[in-house]
Order: structure tokens, then C-alpha cells, then sequence
């Protein structure tokens, strides 16, 4: 069986959380193919695709229409498909039509619905369309959780419950362990002996303004913040929301995007990671936190509680007192030991390898 992934998300400006999805389910696919299965790469026409190839994934090959022709045309129904393959998965709702070929479409979330607030006005018309159009057209609509499956039946009438499939996520290898040479990007970094750690997108969605007020209540512990992620839409600008809440300026430290290796080193060593978000689909970062062994804090977000599964210390979404006092209970030494048990017993539930063979099988399922 050959099967198409569209990797055009591993090529945007953000790629985000859509994005290492995208990159970690086709190397994954790649390495659990059955017998005669393969898996190809495809973007939209870029002249340099070098950054969407993926471990053992043929490609990436290029589709005769640059990203902003394909999606405008994808939107009407015309456009390029995936030539000579039998399945075609677009692990975000940028899928091409349904012709001949079985097209599976991953949905990560129901924010344009649920919070549309949290998206600009273009990007909630657009994903309501195309996860619309996805609903109607794809012979599979696959979802990270249980939580998303819910929140769509109750807004998306056109999805069918017996085509959507809950599939879980994983760990990239590469963040499962600090590289050997740690000790030197840490001090290249200039990572603190304690801190605490977002791994997310600056944007409103993510909750960054919540745990910055956290920081500021007496309750927090008395711990620099690291944030990794790029600049997302929405002008979220933590300097500046830092210095208004009266932190002191070395409180918090912008990263930016940094690389795996060096993500690694990060969050192996951070003492608490903090995900306030206001809505997720999954929550990768709670996931490798709990992984590398660091106890995690989560919002009350329906998706983060039911991959966190109990692990995780769970503060109500737009409450800062609350977050502090959760933050402050995660690095107290009393129970750390459970904390870190209880979410690495919990992250062992979750792999890509095991997402990847729940696929294989999906695909095997659909017929021409």
C-alpha cells in the first residue's frame, strides 16, 4: 500500500505543534510499513523542500501549485491530487479532494467553534470550511482525543461518528533523552539550575498572559520562566505583559525556536512545565514533559485532563491564583518523586509507533 502524507505544515512559517504532527506521523508510518507498504512526502510547490524530508519517507515531491494556489484552489474542489498513491492522509485540514483515492484528514482540534475568539476572523472561516468539507468528503476524519471527537459532534452536523477515529500521539525519539553533549548546550543557553517551562506558540490561545499573572501572585514559586515557541498571530508580547504585571526583567527568558537537541536539554532539566492553555486538541508538550520525568501543570482544558490522565496538577483556565498555587505545589520536593512516577506511567501510554500501526490498519480498511 502507498501512502501519501502531506507535509506542507512542516514548511510554514510557524509550523507548530500541525507541524512536528505532521513530521513525527510520516516518519513513524515510515517505520512501521507493512510488507509493501511505503510512504511519499508531498508539499505545495516551495524551491526549497529540504525542510520537509522526514526519515524514511520518499521525497518530498512537489505539487505544480505554490501553497497560497493550493489552498485557494483545494477550497473550491479543484486543484492537484496525490498521483500513484492508494491512500492520501493530510494531517491538517489542508487536504486535496476526495477523488478516487481514499483520503484520510486529522481534525486537531474544534477552536473555531469552541473558542473562535482565540483565531483570527480569516483563519476561523477557513477551518470551519475545510473541516466542513473534510466531514462530508473524507472516508476518515481521525482526532487526537476523545475530548475533540465530543466537541465536533456537537458542531460539525455533517460529520458522521462512524467515520471519525480517535488516534493518539507521541514523544519524538529525539526528546526522549538529553544528547550526550548537554552540559555545553545548557551553558550556551544559559539555563538556570531551577525553572519553569512553556514549550508553546506565543499566541492568545496558549494562556501565556494567564501564567504570567500566576508568576506575579506571592503564591508562585520564586522561579525564573522559560518560554520556547515562536511568535504566533495575536501580538502576544511577554516582555512587555511581564514588566506591566511588575516582574522583576530577568523573570522571564524568550527562547524563541530552538532546535530538538537543544529542546531536549530544556525540558529535561526544567522543574515544572506549564501548559494554561484556553482549548487544545492534544497537548504535546504536558506529553514529552511527563516523559522526560518533569511534573506538569495543566489548564482544565477537556483534552489536556484526558491525556494527562490524573498525572498532572490541573488548574481551572483564566485563574491565576489558582495557577500559582499549582505551580508551587508541582516543585515542592514533597511528592515530587510520585509526580514524576505518575506521568512517565502515563506518557508510556502514548507513542507515534503505536499511532502509526492504528493507521496502518485504518488505511488497510479503505477501499479504492
Amino acid at each position: 500500500m502507498r501512502v501519501g502524507v502531506l507535509v506542507e505544515q512542516v514548511l510554514a512559517p510557524v509550523p507548530g505543534g500541525t507541524g512536528r504532527y505532521a513530521r513525527e506521523l510520516a516518519r513513524a508510518l515510515a517505520a512501521t510499513a507493512p510488507a509493501g507498504g511505503s510512504v511519499t512526502g508531498w508539499t505545495a510547490w516551495h524551491r526549497d523542500v529540504g525542510p520537509a524530508a522526514v526519515e524514511g519517507v520518499s521525497g518530498p515531491r512537489r505539487l505544480p501549485l505554490p501553497r497560497r494556489g493550493l489552498v485557494a484552489a483545494w477550497e473550491r474542489g479543484l486543484g492537484p491530487g496525490l498521483p500513484r498513491v492508494d491512500v492520501v492522509h493530510a494531517p491538517t485540514p489542508l487536504a486535496p479532494p476526495r477523488r478516487r483515492t481514499p483520503l484520510v484528514v486529522t481534525v486537531h482540534d474544534a477552536v473555531p467553534w469552541t473558542h473562535p475568539g482565540l483565531l483570527t476572523p480569516r483563519g476561523v472561516a477557513w477551518h470551519r470550511t475545510a473541516i466542513g468539507a473534510a466531514a462530508q468528503h473524507a472516508d476518515r476524519i481521525v482526532v487526537p482525543t476523545a475530548a475533540v471527537a465530543a466537541e465536533l459532534a456537537g458542531h460539525v452536523p455533517e460529520l458522521r461518528p462512524d467515520r471519525v477515529v480517535v488516534v493518539g500521539e507521541g514523544v519524538a525519539d529525539e526528546l526522549r533523552e538529553p544528547p550526550a553533549d548537554a552540559d555545553r548546550r545548557a551553558a550556551r543557553l544559559g539555563l538556570p539550575d531551577a525553572y519553569l517551562l512553556s514549550l508553546a506558540t506565543l499566541e492568545p490561545r496558549k494562556g501565556l498572559d494567564v501564567l504570567l499573572a500566576a508568576l506575579a501572585d506571592p503564591k508562585a514559586p520564586d522561579l525564573p520562566l522559560l518560554l520556547v515557541g515562536q511568535p504566533g498571530w495575536g501580538g502576544v508580547d511577554p516582555a512587555t505583559m511581564a514588566r506591566e504585571l511588575g516582574l522583576p526583567a530577568d523573570r522571564v527568558r524568550t527562547l524563541g525556536r530552538i532546535s530538538d537537541q537543544d529542546l531536549a536539554v530544556v525540558l529535561h532539566r526544567a522543574t515544572a512545565l506549564a501548559a494554561p492553555s484556553r482549548s487544545e486538541g492534544f497537548g504535546l508538550p504536558p506529553l514529552e514533559a511527563m516523559a522526560a520525568g518533569v511534573p506538569v501543570v495543566v489548564s482544565d482544558a477537556p483534552a489536556l485532563v484526558e491525556v494527562t490522565g490524573g498525572a498532572a496538577l490541573v488548574a481551572p483556565r483564566e485563574d491565576p491564583a489558582a495557577l500559582a498555587r499549582a505551580l508551587a505545589e508541582a516543585v515542592d520536593p514533597t511528592g515530587r518523586a510520585e509526580r514524576i512516577s505518575a506521568g512517565r506511567e502515563r506518557a508510556a501510554h502514548y507513542s507515534w509507533s503505536a499511532a502509526a500501526n492504528e493507521l496502518w490498519r485504518l488505511y488497510s480498511t479503505l477501499g479504492t
